[in-house]
């Protein structure tokens, strides 16, 4: 019996999405559940399940077409059995190699992701005032501390202690301190937020995606590394979700963990601010007169200048500075 495959409902608001990549091909034995296809929305590719256990029948779109939810895309054959695959055929001989260099080209289709995240990054450009303020950071006190409790903190919570627990406890203190760097532009009006849903930046097999940290403020460095731990484990899979990307009011993205000694990142509106943290490096450093190594890390903040003053965004990164650089200010809210 031939069973239709539709496209699954997406989320909140998203009506379409783009075939990625089909999974199974004409013939292909597949299970209940087993993901046939993978759809790319605005900002998460989702998989689809077969919904019932046969043998993978006719596509009824190609990759890279737009298609609605509810839409049928293909057709399994309930409780059919796969045929045999036939014999691979003989390699062809070789094509005589033209003297000189063979210089190839590649055209790929720019997914749905990055489509969108171009869109929104230039929108960015084009509509605030962006400016970006730098500082850096000493990193002697939370590497000393990392080290003396990371085997203890993870045998009693599970989760590694690596050092975006503390900067984002940081980051929820500064946004306290000065809420201009937490609030965002609509039309005429400042909306000020009393929460902090803190966007954090996680590789995922499509490029970059944002999930968020639901009232961050409230949550203690293992909560914190225990939610950044699932969605970097949820994104590798492709499981990360649209609910899990929606809102956030400022982002932290941290460009260390790929070799970053600085940069200027880009706001992700509709927030006015985002905190870019770059690698450790021993530099030179001058302390009570005396010429020191320190590992050192370079913070930068870009910020809506339509929002935030220049005086706003540098008593933001001290703030940071000073909680990293002493991080007995995190425990005693200081």
């Amino acid at each position: 019996m031939a069973t239709e495959v539709q496209v699954p409902v997406l989320g909140e608001s998203v009506t379409e999405a783009t075939v990625g990549a089909w999974l199974k091909k004409p013939g292909d034995a597949v299970a209940v559940d087993e993901p046939i296809a993978s759809l790319e929305t605005d900002k998460v590719a989702v998989d689809v399940p077969s919904p019932v256990a046969g043998v993978m029948g006719q596509h009824m779109v190609s990759e890279g077409d737009t298609v609605n939810v509810g839409a049928v895309i293909a057709i399994v054959e309930e409780g059919a059995t796969a045929a045999a695959k036939p014999a691979a055929a003989a390699a062809p001989a070789a094509a005589a190699v033209a003297s000189g260099p063979q210089r190839a080209e590649e055209r790929v289709k720019m997914t749905r992701l990055r489509q969108t995240v171009a869109k929104r990054l230039k929108s960015a450009q084009e509509t605030a005032a962006l400016l970006t303020t730098f500082n850096d950071v000493d990193m002697s006190a939370v590497i000393e501390a990392r080290a003396r409790y990371k085997d203890l903190f993870e045998k009693k919570h599970g989760v590694r202690l690596g050092f975006m627990g503390f900067f984002t406890k940081a980051v929820c203190m500064a946004l306290r301190d000065v809420p201009a760097v937490n609030a965002q532009i609509e039309g005429d009006e400042i909306v000020y937020h009393n929460y902090a849903d803190i966007s954090v930046a996680v590789s995922a097999p499509n490029g970059l995606v944002v999930p968020v940290i639901r009232n961050a403020e409230e949550m203690s460095v293992a909560e914190i590394e225990k939610t950044i731990g699932d969605f970097g484990k949820r994104a590798k899979e492709g499981a990360l979700t649209m609910e899990d990307m929606k809102g956030g009011t400022f982002t932290i993205s941290n460009g260390g963990v790929f070799g970053s000694l600085m940069s200027t990142p880009i706001i992700n509106p509709p927030q006015s601010a985002v905190l870019g943290l770059h690698r450790i490096e021993d530099r030179p450093v001058v302390r009570n007169g005396q010429v020191v190594v320190r590992p050192m890390m370079y913070l930068a903040l870009s910020y809506d200048h339509r929002l935030i003053d220049g005086r706003e965004a540098v008593t933001f990164l001290v703030a940071i500075k000073n909680a990293i650089e002493d991080p007995t200010r995190l425990l005693i809210d200081l």
